[in-house]
């Protein structure tokens, strides 16, 4: 279990979607930030593309079910990827809360494999699993609960792995 918290990427949210992400406690990084980190040598313009369509979607779409790819965590747990143009290489993982709010998590290449295959791409869906529970049970508890608009998560955003013990 990872120390993390859930933050807002003021930079990446607009009037239409509230774009979140993963801050690692412990690296003291975010997770899309990793993402970034990780692929900026290789993908810059891919980097570039899918940063300009997280805005896109903050400021002018929301997060419209047709920009991402659905169903790729368990049975409602909102882990999706979002769409990118064919014949490109990234793949980024992220929960979507109906239009109004994305959690934006890891991912890196797309290789040939399957998710269950690829270690690199496992890892990062399968922490977002994780987190979409956590998110999930707090709610359920009252811990966690959306604004009135459905913009923001509000409550106890922070996860660490003594909650678990």
């Amino acid at each position: 279990m990872k120390h993390y918290k859930l933050v807002k990427e003021e930079k990446l949210s607009g009037t239409e979607t509230s774009v979140y992400t993963v801050f690692l406690i412990d690296e003291q990084e975010t997770v899309f930030n990793k993402f970034i980190n990780e692929n900026k040598n290789s993908f810059k313009s891919e980097l570039k593309d899918i940063v300009q369509r997280i805005k896109v979607v903050g400021n002018k779409t929301g997060a419209r079910e047709q920009f991402f790819k659905l169903k790729e965590g368990k049975p409602g747990d909102g882990i999706c990827a979002l769409y990118d143009h064919p014949g490109k290489n990234l793949r980024l993982y992220c929960i979507r809360y109906g239009k109004t709010l994305i959690i934006v998590g890891g991912g890196g290449e797309k290789t040939n494999q399957t998710l269950q295959e690829d270690s690199k791409l496992k890892e990062e869906n399968y922490f977002l699993r994780q987190v979409a529970k956590d998110i999930q049970d707090r709610m359920q508890e009252g811990e966690i609960e959306f604004s009135d608009d459905y913009m923001d998560l509000m409550g106890n955003l922070e996860f660490k792995p003594e909650d678990y013990e």
